[in-house]
């Protein structure tokens, strides 16, 4: 019984590539990284060198099971991208759409209690000690120049 090709595969809401390695098609999701995208194809016992539109139906159900809840497949909490999470206490690991949804979120509550991080996020400056003086600049706006004297 052979599964036909198939060009496009969609894996955690993402559209991925049916004629690259499962491995790399997996970094494509957000939230995604190459070491987890490895440890994910060993968990759910797919070859990371199988070319993504040979995937059958069955795996490909279990990829995308096992990247919306990673810790059922048996994945050590280190390698999730949200352990702890302030509002239920859990490790969880988000992708796509939950993360870009939960990334802003702890953004405006940064902003709205007025933390350090919050107000450099509001100042459009950079958050994590980086000197400004020559970098960053395209976010201070237009500067006028010297005028030469005539």
């Amino acid at each position: 019984m052979s599964q036909e090709f198939r060009q496009i595969i969609r894996i955690g809401g993402v559209d991925l590539d049916g004629n690259k390695p499962v491995s790399h098609q997996l970094t494509r999701v957000p939230g995604v990284s190459v070491n987890f995208s490895n440890m994910i194809c060993s968990l759910v016992t797919v070859s990371k060198i199988k070319k993504a539109g040979d995937l059958s139906d069955e795996e490909v159900k279990r990829l995308d099971d096992a990247l919306s809840n990673p810790s059922k497949f048996g994945a050590p909490s280190w390698m999730l991208n949200r352990r702890k999470d302030p509002e239920t206490g859990e490790d969880v690991h988000l992708v796509s759409a939950d993360l870009k949804f939960v990334q802003g979120n702890d953004i405006k509550i940064m902003r709205k209690i007025k933390s350090y991080k919050g107000v450099r996020h509001s100042a459009r400056l950079p958050v994590r000690g980086q000197k400004t003086k020559s970098n960053f600049r395209s976010n201070k706006g237009k500067v006028a120049g010297v005028k030469r004297k005539k």
